[in-house]
């Protein structure tokens, strides 16, 4: 979460020349409504997650395509092993306080921050450390993009993954 997936992954789709396939976004528009608005009517996160597990193992037979994922699809070891199998896994990273920066002015857009008893520099710290030991068995590799330009971040990821030497 504000770590860059959409912005980044799109950008690196077009370095390619491939498509971006994001999954929030095509959740969104399958369903028809947004994000918070699934999760108030269908029952919180758990009923999120069964259908974004839908769409990442429908999703990844494609071939040229960047897929950006929510923060919490690789949690499900069924979606990891199907993002492996897909091709090069990189895990965005940024820093705390970035990621709060960054999230400030959409909390309400995301419901894993919006409502929390938490502040949200503790809530993403907490999720930070739960989800990082999955993040970091699954990634092959790790960009920050902390106090970067998303345009260097996304020719980083095309150089080091060697996926195509025109950037």
């Amino acid at each position: 979460m504000g770590s860059g997936k959409s912005t980044v992954g799109r950008l690196v789709a077009e370095l390619l020349g491939w498509k971006l396939v994001d999954t929030d976004a095509l959740i969104v528009r399958l369903a028809g409504c947004s994000i918070p608005e699934q999760f108030a009517a269908e029952g919180g996160e758990a009923a999120f997650r069964d259908r974004e597990s839908q769409i990442v193992l429908g999703i990844t037979a494609g071939q040229n395509q960047v897929i950006a994922t929510g923060g919490g699809a690789p949690l499900r070891e069924e979606n990891a092993a199907a993002l492996r199998g897909a091709g090069r896994v990189v895990w965005l990273t940024a820093r705390p306080d970035i990621v709060v920066k960054r999230t400030a002015h959409r909390q309400g857009a995301r419901p894993l921050l919006a409502g929390a008893d938490e502040e949200p520099l503790t809530r993403v710290l907490r999720m930070m450390g739960e989800r990082s030991p999955v993040y970091q068995r699954l990634a092959e590799l790790v960009v920050d993009t902390s106090d970067r330009p998303p345009m260097a971040v996304a020719r980083e990821i095309v150089r080091r993954t060697g996926l195509n030497t025109i950037v």
